[in-house]
């Protein structure tokens, strides 16, 4: 949870002095006498204690000899004075454009003070130093210069993007994602062997099915997350390389289940093909050759190309045949319907058997 600012003047601030001159006063001791016991001038204290002069580290371990309160607790009294009053100089500084972009933000920040990943504060500007903090930046309007080609994005080419979002969003994943204990690197070659296993998740509940799928990808060495979407970040997964680990995020954002499991293993088609090595491409708003490998191994690891051709064959296909159908190649029945819409470009095809997911209140 990030921490408030406590005051917005500082004038409201209490100096590391201030404690000095309690501990005198309850130990009967003169700042003469504690200047001779520190081997510091007189005027020296008398600026420390005043708050016009700081306690230096020497100040802090000498002040532990002479009082016998240890030097780290000085220390740490002017550490949080200085942050203080630097947090509230940003705040007496923050600019209209900032508090724009926090707008901009602001069903992100919802949702980060619900999850109490930043402090909840009606003011704005606290608001903005808390993003600041969880967003690693000095200063939103920074979002733009960033790169945010580290990772590979998939989603709608249509949708209108904000680059604030997008970045938060996945600042979102990095946080839920390094919360898992991943002991195993990066495993390619595991990760082939668990097709069928990350096939028998869909027929879970949907949150025993996350849960499985956490445990599987954690073997091969990745990290796993379903991360809630929001307006302006069209995307519906996220694969980024830390060192010898992967993230692996994805979303429910257009709820349909089969488009969820065919971008599942359309970013697992990226990983296999290593597409997230070289600076970790966007494929989000072009075509390339790489976007469409991982169609074709999504479409292919969820059904049997030839034996779908096959299928498609038959004259009239009833829910019944695509129920078996679905059985053969281990899928439910939505996945077969959603890839059947497609073909045909007729979205209104068997339209009720496809099923949804949906974020618990």
């Amino acid at each position: 949870m990030m921490e408030n600012v406590n005051g917005l003047s500082l004038d409201l601030l209490v100096h590391p002095g201030e404690t000095i001159k309690e501990v005198l006063e309850e130990k009967n001791m003169s700042q003469e006498e504690l200047a001779i016991r520190t081997e510091y001038s007189a005027k020296h204290v008398s600026e420390v204690v005043r708050g016009k002069k700081d306690i230096s580290s020497e100040f802090a371990n000498r002040l532990e000899y002479a009082l016998g309160i240890p030097a780290h607790f000085w220390m740490n009294l002017q550490t949080n004075y200085d942050k203080e009053v630097f947090e509230i100089n940003c705040v007496n500084n923050i600019q209209e454009k900032e508090l724009n972009i926090l707008k901009d933000l602001k069903d992100v920040v919802k949702f980060c003070e619900n999850a109490d990943i930043i402090e909840c504060n009606s003011k704005k500007e606290i608001t903005v130093l808390n993003m600041r903090k969880f967003l690693n930046l000095n200063n939103l309007c920074s979002i733009p210069s960033l790169s945010i080609q580290q990772a590979a994005f998939r989603g709608s080419k249509v949708n209108k993007v904000n680059v604030y979002v997008l970045y938060a969003w996945q600042k979102l994943c990095e946080y839920f994602t390094n919360k898992a204990t991943i002991t195993n690197n990066y495993d390619k070659e595991k990760l082939k062997t668990k097709y069928e296993d990350i096939k028998k998740t869909m027929f879970l509940p949907a949150n025993d099915m996350v849960e499985e799928l956490k445990k599987i990808f954690a073997e091969c060495g990745i990290a796993f997350e379903v991360v809630q979407h929001f307006t302006g970040a069209p995307v519906q997964g996220f694969i980024q390389k830390k060192n010898e680990k992967v993230i692996l995020c994805m979303t429910i954002r257009q709820s349909f289940s089969d488009i969820f499991w065919f971008t599942l293993f359309h970013e697992i088609g990226h990983l296999l093909h290593d597409d997230f090595s070289n600076q970790y491409i966007d494929y989000q708003f072009i075509e390339s050759e790489e976007e469409k490998e991982a169609d074709i191994f999504a479409r292919n690891t969820l059904i049997d190309e030839n034996k779908y051709n096959e299928f498609m064959k038959k004259a009239n296909i009833g829910i019944s045949d695509i129920k078996r159908f679905a059985d053969s190649q281990n899928v439910k029945p939505g996945i077969v319907i959603g890839r059947i819409q497609k073909d045909i470009d007729d979205y209104s095809f068997m339209a009720q058997y496809r099923e949804r997911y949906k974020w618990s209140s």
